[in-house]
């Protein structure tokens, strides 16, 4: 999760021009204000990161999830907390009434955080707290999470509510923190049937992800026609990535943004995992290029790889080369995908008025 991961972005993006097209702009994202992040996490959680700020451990910053190998104090913790939301705050106030119908913050879908607790690399969960208030506005929102991880806090967050549907396609919690997005978690409530998750078991690729994207995806979203879609885009389903299990291709993963782009009205897209420093550059230059219908370059620009190679970069093109799988292990992937279509064509598709 190192912010290298978002300066060789920011720089591969800028090497190919797309932050001079006619109507892309780069805006200076503002600090979440506290009233704003406390509409979703809870005030001692919030006091305790404060306190992080320092960078010094504190008698009781275990039981917020703080100072752990995945979430770390250190100096700034709180402040780059609230920059990451309120770029994400930003985000939507740009699509709102700034005059644009998309807006990526490539920082923000740290979707692991609780409402007191910090987890999984993610201390404030910005799109939680965007989409609070977006719903404040008035608005319905739609939230579509790729990461190979469930989106487990933004879930929790609108369980019960039915102004906000959540979608998160993920590998199984059998085999992946945070242990948890299976098929039965439907939401709670008014909220019943607005809960949908979409594992997939260890060795899903492009072709079975694709497929069971477009069995569930497409009719969930024209059936619950959201004012605002949100996308989580992390990259950490890409074959190659140390923290998961699924064996997505960069190729894999555009075509999904390239679904969501069709379907898309305002839309809003976030990062989010990607710990493969060859992949997050690539991959969300290719999502903020897909965002603005630009066909890009197989080869990386020299200028962005002259300085890219010292800092650990090392790819050798934009798109990933091909890779056979072996056959069994597309067989049973393919199969696990279809039982949990399945499963959610009788569960979750009647409750929208769709046909299984």
């Amino acid at each position: 999760m190192k912010n290298e991961r978002l300066s060789l972005t920011f720089r591969l993006i800028e090497a190919y021009g797309l932050l001079a097209l006619e109507r892309a702009a780069v805006l200076e994202p503002r600090l979440a204000q506290e009233e704003e992040v406390l509409r979703f996490h809870h005030a001692d959680y919030l006091a305790a990161l404060r306190r992080s700020d320092s960078g010094n451990l504190f008698p009781s910053a275990y039981s917020y999830g703080l100072g752990t190998p995945d979430d770390p104090i250190f100096p700034g913790v709180f402040s780059w907390s609230l920059l990451v939301t309120g770029a994400s705050l930003s985000a939507a106030e740009a699509i709102e009434g700034g005059g644009f119908d998309f807006a990526f913050n490539m920082a923000g879908g740290l979707h692991h955080a609780h409402p007191a607790s910090a987890a999984g690399f993610c201390y404030i969960n910005d799109p939680a707290v965007m989409i609070h208030d977006l719903v404040r506005r008035g608005r319905r929102v739609a939230y579509l999470d790729l990461d190979a991880h469930h989106g487990d806090g933004v879930q929790e967050a609108f369980y019960e509510t039915d102004q906000v549907l959540t979608i998160s396609l993920h590998e199984s919690g059998l085999s992946l923190f945070p242990g948890t997005g299976f098929v039965h978690e439907i939401g709670r409530g008014k909220g019943e049937g607005y809960s949908v998750n979409l594992p997939f078991s260890p060795g899903t690729d492009d072709e079975t992800f694709l497929w069971a994207f477009q069995e569930i995806v497409p009719p969930l979203l024209s059936s619950f026609a959201p004012d605002v879609l949100v996308t989580q885009l992390g990259i950490d389903a890409h074959r190659s990535d140390p923290l998961s299990n699924l064996s997505l291709s960069l190729q894999g993963f555009i075509e999904a943004v390239r679904k969501i782009r069709q379907m898309a009205g305002k839309w809003i897209a976030l990062g989010g995992g990607g710990y493969n420093l060859n992949n997050v550059p690539r991959a969300w230059t290719l999502v903020w290029a897909t965002m603005n219908d630009q066909e890009l370059d197989p080869e990386i620009p020299q200028e962005f790889l002259e300085t890219a190679r010292g800092e650990g970069f090392s790819a050798d093109g934009l798109w990933d080369p091909p890779v056979v799988k072996p056959e069994s292990t597309e067989d049973h992937a393919l199969r696990f995908a279809r039982e949990q279509v399945e499963a959610l064509k009788k569960t979750i598709f009647p409750l929208h008025g769709l046909r299984g």
